[in-house]
């Protein structure tokens, strides 16, 4: 399958509880915001969100994941989330990640996810269907 890999940008402004007790950002938080880019980004640029997965009996569990932490995020700092899907096949999905400063342009994080795709009736894996396949595809 060819992947065109394109390339979605969530933006995400630090909060006063997700700093720690060094004065920056929390190194549990980058998930988070990863997440919630994700969670953004599949409604907005992939045309089919989250609640349209459950809806569907779907859902995606994490089965793997790798970060690089490279430099700090602190308060009041604007993130830049970018993600796009690395690989894809009959039943998961890599996706990379990269986390910006967004006045800075300097990178803060970045890694991978790998999410299985799992059935809800049986929280077993299951094969990623085609119209799922093509919308990950752009």
């Amino acid at each position: 399958m060819v992947l065109n890999k394109t390339k979605f940008t969530t933006e995400i402004t630090l909060r006063p509880d997700d700093i720690d007790l060094n004065n920056h950002l929390h190194s549990s938080k980058y998930m988070d915001y990863v997440l919630f880019a994700r969670y953004d980004q599949m409604e907005r640029c992939y045309g089919f969100s989250m609640e349209q997965f459950v809806s569907a009996g779907y859902s995606w569990v994490m089965t793997d994941c790798f970060m690089q932490f490279k430099r700090p995020l602190f308060l009041n700092d604007m993130a830049e989330v970018t993600t796009w899907v690395e690989e894809l096949n009959k039943n998961n999905v890599e996706v990379h990640f990269l986390i910006t400063n967004k006045k800075t342009k300097k990178r803060s994080c970045g890694g991978w996810f790998k999410y299985a795709m799992i059935d809800l009736a049986t929280q077993r894996s299951t094969q990623i269907p085609a119209e799922i396949i093509q919308k990950y595809s752009i």
